[in-house]
């Protein structure tokens, strides 16, 4: 059966978050992101996805 990708999901307690992909040097650029009215948002870079907690 193939292995499906999920993208690591992250509880955070603020609309505003920052990924830089984990890993140190083998991660990404820090790219900082807004929620908005939203309660999540998925990194462009590595997929991970920030989720409020409720």
């Amino acid at each position: 059966m193939p292995e499906t990708n999920q993208p690591e999901i992250i509880p955070v307690q603020d609309h505003r978050v920052a990924c830089d992909g984990g890993g140190g040097a083998l991660g990404h650029p820090k790219v900082y992101m807004d929620m908005g009215q939203n309660h999540s948002v998925q990194c462009k870079y590595c997929d991970r996805k920030f989720v409020l907690k409720s």
